[in-house]
């Protein structure tokens, strides 16, 4: 449960302090840690000690001392001394290391018990429960990011990430697959989106991965209570899909900014073939030259002003008018009139999300 070298700095303070010599191993008299330059456990004597009933015993010159897991029996923690100032020494290094035992094992079943409450593998009563045990609160503000990234992350990564939130032990940082890292939040009364924002972009600055283009990071909505956290990270879920097709620009996603996009990302794609169908008869939008596209997206930009579109296409006026008036003849929508303009830009949008779920069949 605990690395060897975390072991392994713990001996090294502890030498530091009290001048002792320490050795951890294991069960079986396997070294796991160890300060001693030249010194070899006998494991006779370590297996001899284990089967005994004693929690510390004098063995040839060092004191052997017993460290347990819930009366399991996890290390023995040799140091070398006989007298009885090794003995106290000893004794504090062995109550030191089972408490680092119960924080890993802590800190582990929190990071399980996140996991399962963000992909609502658990019952509404275990929620409670379970974080009662783990002293996380159940009634406060939180929110969930996910960074995710084109290539399989590192473990640097999800370290790095947690070094940025060093200090706030209520937030917590796990991941359930090889491209994220999943950032449940907790916030302050007077935090809102705008602060998210902010950190999304503090995050992606910090680590170094601001405007690759590879990596996004989006949130879902804030939530009050434990329970409403799976819903928070589904949002979140959802707004990296959903970015992915209609805001590809983007590298911080928020749920709540998701607009029109979110009701066309849970269309069935049948509905959605049907619907252009009805739209542009046997035509798609693919079939528009590039200048119509362009002259589209530009009108749709300025809100349907024809003046300052024709400006900002460096076009006379009445070049747009024709433009439009083709447009009509092909489509029979009036892009000035808004009724048809609002179906024009639903139906490339559908086309986009058509598109991109078409990329997820191959």
């Amino acid at each position: 449960m605990i690395s060897n070298q975390v072991l392994q700095n713990t001996l090294e303070g502890l030498k530091e302090i009290s001048r002792t010599e320490f050795c951890i191993v294991d069960t079986e008299g396997k070294v796991l840690a160890s300060t001693f330059s030249d010194f070899s456990i006998q494991q006779g004597d370590v297996q001899a000690f284990v089967e005994s009933q004693a929690d510390s015993q004098l063995v040839k010159g060092f004191q052997y001392f017993k460290v347990c897991d819930d009366y399991q029996l996890e290390y023995i923690l040799v140091a070398h001394g006989d007298d009885e100032d090794t003995y106290m020494v000893g004794k504090l290094a062995a109550f030191q290391i089972q408490n680092l035992i119960v924080a890993y094992k802590e800190r582990f079943d929190k990071d399980s018990f996140i996991k399962n409450l963000l992909l609502d593998n658990l019952l509404l009563v275990d929620i409670y429960n379970r974080a009662k045990k783990l002293h996380i609160d159940a009634d406060v503000r939180r929110v969930v990011m996910i960074l995710e990234m084109q290539q399989e992350k590192d473990h640097s990564y999800i370290e790095n990430v947690k070094s940025l939130f060093s200090g706030k032990s209520k937030d917590f940082i796990t991941a359930v697959d090889e491209r994220s890292v999943i950032i449940v939040k907790e916030l302050e009364d007077n935090e809102g989106y705008p602060e998210m924002d902010k950190l999304a972009n503090t995050i992606l600055d910090t680590l170094g991965l601001n405007k690759d283009g590879e990596t996004h990071i989006a949130y879902g909505t804030i939530v009050s209570e434990l329970k409403e956290v799976s819903r928070s990270y589904k949002e979140a879920r959802m707004a990296l899909d959903v970015g992915k097709i209609f805001f590809g620009e983007k590298d911080v996603i928020a749920y709540s900014s998701l607009g029109i996009g979110r009701l066309i990302y849970q269309l069935p794609i049948p509905l959605c073939k049907m619907f252009i169908k009805e739209i542009f008869g046997n035509k798609s939008p693919d079939d528009f030259d590039e200048e119509t596209l362009v002259t589209i997206d530009k009108f749709f930009e300025n809100s349907l002003n024809v003046s300052e579109t024709s400006r900002q296409l460096y076009i006379h006026r009445n070049t747009l008018v024709y433009r439009l008036d083709k447009l009509q003849k092909s489509t029979g929508l009036d892009l000035r009139v808004f009724e048809d303009a609002i179906t024009f830009k639903i139906a490339l949008m559908v086309v986009r999300y058509m598109k991109y779920m078409e990329t997820l069949e191959y």
